[in-house]
């Protein structure tokens, strides 16, 4: 059982974070207690985010438009980043940043859209082509 779920974390990271740039919340977990880094690893990863109930984009545009409102642009990247490799297209993710906006406002809106532009640099697909 454990096993299974070391790999189910480790896939569905690979499949998150693949060509992140910058420290993950894993290594900075890790480099204050491993152990602890390895359950939070396990159970956010390996059982929250790999759950099947909703589909991985759905997932990640839900955690985008929360991280937007929350504006929590380091983790909001590495979720942009994330919604991107799961198949989520610029127009879907800037679509749920600018839903934000009816609830929590314009300037949580705009620091959201300065994160995604440079998650869109660093990838290499800025300017969005329309």
């Amino acid at each position: 059982m454990e096993k299974k779920l070391e790999e189910k974390t480790k896939k569905t990271a690979e499949l998150y974070f693949k060509g992140c740039k910058g420290e993950r919340p894993y290594s900075l977990w890790r480099s204050f207690d491993k152990d602890l880094a390895r359950d939070f690893s396990l159970f956010i990863t390996g059982q929250l985010y790999s759950r099947e109930k909703i589909s991985h984009p759905i997932r990640q545009l839900s955690a985008i438009a929360v991280l937007t409102a929350l504006e929590r642009s380091d983790e909001l990247k590495l979720h942009i980043h994330a919604g991107l490799n799961v198949g989520c297209s610029p127009e879907e993710i800037t679509e749920v940043i600018f839903q934000v906006a009816t609830y929590a406002g314009m300037p949580v809106v705009n620091s959201a859209l300065k994160a995604f532009r440079e998650v869109l640099q660093d990838r290499e697909m800025w300017p969005i082509q329309k």
